[in-house]
């Protein structure tokens, strides 16, 4: 079945999910600029925030982020945050940072301190710290950030910390309780929603580094892609392959606007 739906459209490889590499990420001003911009922060060990609406390219923006660190340079290390206590968001930075994780709060700070330095100053690599979701760490968990990236009495660059998260994490920064926080971030990077030209262009790509050598759709199941959508990623994908499915089903070549309305049925609750 797999194999009848790619042939039937000319694809090499299935279209519109997350596995493709890096290198063959839909070029977009906004997300070329932010990702410049970030790298540029760590390159100067300093740290920064990307705040980034639900399916605006987060993941794939923090892949290419990574992707472009030299391993020989950095150490990068990823978390997911979730609603955890100060000491718990320490263990779980302190597991992906091959650090112990036990003991009090004080102690778990302390190792992770002295981790980076080594890393710094033995190791010959700079630690890159980026915490995902952040818009769900818990106001008291912020202080933690602070305190990582304190060392001798702030005379000291060693840790980057990125913060990237949805559109609350902006709101969270603002407040006057976080300003000490907000003014160690060198940078905030922000992605939106595409335009109906870019998605279109999007919509293209996808399909060629799929192997596409030309594109399934009419002007109509576009334009319903793009309404439906409103430019974001996710439902782009998730709408596009669905709708894949439906013409290859109907043993069409080409996806209309009817197969675009009910796709939208099956993928939406």
């Amino acid at each position: 079945m797999i194999t009848d739906f790619r042939s039937r459209f000319g694809f090499h490889s299935t279209p519109f999910t997350r596995e493709f590499a890096v290198e063959q990420r839909f070029a977009l001003g906004i997300f070329d600029e932010s990702l410049t911009a970030l790298s540029r922060a760590i390159e100067n060990r300093m740290s920064a925030a990307l705040i980034a609406p639900a399916g605006t390219g987060k993941t794939v923006l923090l892949r290419a982020l990574t992707h472009g660190l030299p391993e020989a340079r950095y150490r990068v290390h990823y978390v997911k945050v979730t609603e955890l206590s100060k000491r718990d968001m320490c263990r779980e930075i302190a597991v992906v940072c091959g650090a112990e994780p036990a003991g009090s709060y004080p102690m778990l700070v302390r190792r992770l301190q002295e981790r980076f330095v080594t890393a710094t100053a033995i190791d010959g690599v700079r630690p890159v710290l980026i915490l995902d979701e952040a818009q769900d760490l818990r106001p008291d968990v912020l202080s933690i950030l602070r305190t990582l990236t304190n060392y001798e009495m702030d005379s000291k660059l060693v840790l980057s910390i990125l913060l990237a998260g949805q559109t609350p994490l902006r709101d969270i920064l603002k407040r006057e309780a976080h300003e000490s926080i907000t003014k160690r971030l060198a940078h905030f990077a922000y992605l939106r929603l595409l335009s109906r030209e870019e998605t279109l262009r999007y919509i293209a790509h996808r399909c060629t580094i799929a192997g596409a050598t030309t594109q399934p759709w009419d002007s109509r199941a576009l334009d319903a892609i793009y309404e439906i959508s409103c430019g974001n990623l996710r439902a782009i994908d998730s709408l596009a392959y669905k709708a894949l499915e439906l013409a290859h089903d109907a043993g069409v070549s080409v996806v209309d606007s009817n197969h675009i309305a009910t796709a939208r049925k099956l993928v939406s609750p």
